[in-house]
């Protein structure tokens, strides 16, 4: 069966600094219409860097959405037609300083597919080198080294709420594991 819904009409609903969001009345599969609300958003990268002592270098900010800081891996939004690996490699170093010899593209996900479209492309940094951070204006943040293990137990223990950063714990720890048990 095809489950696709077309487009019977749209409306913008709000236009913001970074998203936007559109009323869409859709044609569903058996022929009867339905309402969908829908954010869109440029999308963006996180990267994962991983020193040499099996650390990732993490970011500590507040997050006002949820009222809280929350602990993640350095991320950020693509800019219009920019390349996901180019924008991994500036938010890097924007926020932790960090340059990295290597990436290895961990894959994209889909942060809210029900509602929202934004593609978050995951990279794995290493062979890092230490320089300078240089925040956005407006963007406070701590960076704190943390081995990856234990990212990866509070990933398990539902210690990392935050899904750009679990997702790239995990591929990251699975990935490192296989290179490690092929040597």
């Amino acid at each position: 069966m095809d489950y696709t819904e077309k487009t019977i009409s749209s409306e913008e609903i709000f236009r913001g600094r970074i998203m936007y969001v559109h009323r869409d009345t859709v044609r569903l599969p058996d022929g009867s219409a339905a309402e969908r609300e829908i954010v869109e958003h440029p999308g963006g990268v996180a990267v994962i860097p991983v020193d040499e002592n099996g650390d990732v270098w993490c970011v500590r900010q507040y997050r006002y959405a949820y009222a809280t800081d929350m602990l993640e891996v350095p991320a950020g939004k693509l800019e219009p037609d920019e390349d996901p690996l180019e924008c991994a490699v500036r938010e890097l170093s924007e926020e932790t300083g960090l340059r990295a010899e290597n990436y290895t593209f961990l894959g994209k996900l889909y942060p809210s597919p029900g509602y929202c479209r934004e593609t978050l492309y995951l990279y794995l940094a290493t062979d890092l080198t230490r320089g300078e951070a240089h925040l956005d204006e407006g963007e406070f943040l701590h960076v704190e080294r943390i081995p990856l293990c234990e990212l990866f137990a509070m990933v398990m223990d539902d210690g990392l709420p935050d899904a750009k950063t679990a997702m790239a714990v995990l591929k990251a720890k699975l990935l490192l594991d296989e290179r490690t048990e092929k040597q």
